[in-house]
């Protein structure tokens, strides 16, 4: 029977959130178990509630005194998510900080950061190689890595600053709901910065020990699937893996439609950027938001392909391919 964990949480997980709090738990030693580790994986897919799972595993940390200082690293487009998510769900006190602005500004909001209570600092990974010398001396009891497959590749300054932010750290939580995005490689730096232990500091060994290198020059790598048992039991001992099927007391998905108004400014732009263009598919993507979107009497998929000839999946290929252009004009990224 497992032993009953109070969470400080402004809300009551589901069921696999729970499980995966008593995993990390166990884990990290709170709880008894025979396996050990400083380092926990979350690969839980969209939707199954990561960010809340980990505010609970740091509110338990918290009150059991294991931490003070956190420090969160997040894709950039996500880090008001979890200065909100703490906000709406931590029962516990703390003092959060994103930072943001100019690195002089920074680390200005980084060094502010002290005192007797949780001290929790939030970057993006760009920020936190350019960062590293005073993210190292900010003494991170926790570091999380949230979309940690920004990690992926081994080589990079960011990959290489969150291996050594993760080797003072006392615990690490590595949360993502696709590890794996191209090859098995891509575990490697992932865990380098989870748990040193479990696949090594070497990626060469690593990589000689589950693949082969096969190809012209020997250059394409090949998982050995004689050793798929032994990658998986290694990469399983710290992660709790869950996806959305399995979630079976999570509610049901609630489908919203928004309507929102496209700006003159922005189609008049888009429209001048396709008229120049020298690809009539150009020109006739302009025809098509045109007549579903501007004209007086819109028109539906299924007239569009008829009178551009073409397919109707065409047709939504076209409005998809649009779209991110004119987001460039409404957005400016």
């Amino acid at each position: 029977m497992k032993e009953v964990l109070k969470i400080p949480l402004k809300a009551t997980l589901y069921r696999h959130q729970q499980s995966a709090c008593h995993f990390a738990c166990e884990r990290f030693g709170i709880l008894p178990s025979e396996t050990h580790s400083n380092g926990v994986a979350l690969l839980m897919e969209m939707g199954c509630g990561k960010t809340i799972t980990s505010i609970a595993i740091v509110g338990i940390l918290y009150q059991y005194r294991y931490i003070r200082r956190i420090l969160i690293t997040a894709p950039l487009s996500i880090l008001s998510v979890w200065e909100q998510e703490f906000a709406r769900f931590a029962a516990f006190p703390y003092q959060l900080t994103v930072l943001k602005g100019s690195n002089t500004q920074k680390k200005e909001r980084l060094s502010k950061l002290h005192g007797d209570g949780l001290q929790i600092a939030v970057v993006n990974y760009e920020s936190a190689w350019r960062l590293e010398k005073e993210l190292l001396a900010f003494h991170a009891d926790l570091v999380i890595a949230d979309e940690a497959h920004k990690i992926k590749e081994n080589r990079t300054s960011q990959s290489k600053a969150m291996h050594h932010l993760g080797d003072k750290s006392r615990y690490k939580l590595l949360l993502t709901g696709t590890l794996i995005t191209n090859k098995e490689l891509d575990v490697f730096s992932q865990y380098r910065f989870l748990n040193k232990e479990i696949f090594g500091t070497s990626f060469y060994a690593f990589r000689s020990r589950y693949f082969d290198m096969c190809g012209y020059g020997n250059h394409v790598p090949v998982f050995k699937k004689s050793l798929l048992e032994e990658f998986l039991q290694k990469l399983h001992s710290v992660a709790y893996r869950v996806t959305k099927a399995e979630c079976l007391d999570l509610p049901q998905t609630t489908e919203e439609i928004r309507t929102v108004a496209l700006e003159p400014k922005a189609m008049k732009l888009y429209k001048q950027e396709c008229e120049s263009s020298p690809y009539e598919e150009d020109v006739r993507r302009y025809r098509e938001v045109h007549a579903m979107y501007i004209a007086d009497e819109p028109k539906t998929v299924q007239q569009i392909s008829e009178l551009e000839n073409v397919s109707d999946k065409t047709v939504y290929n076209d409005f998809r391919i649009a779209c991110a252009a004119i987001s460039v004009y409404l957005l400016g990224a």
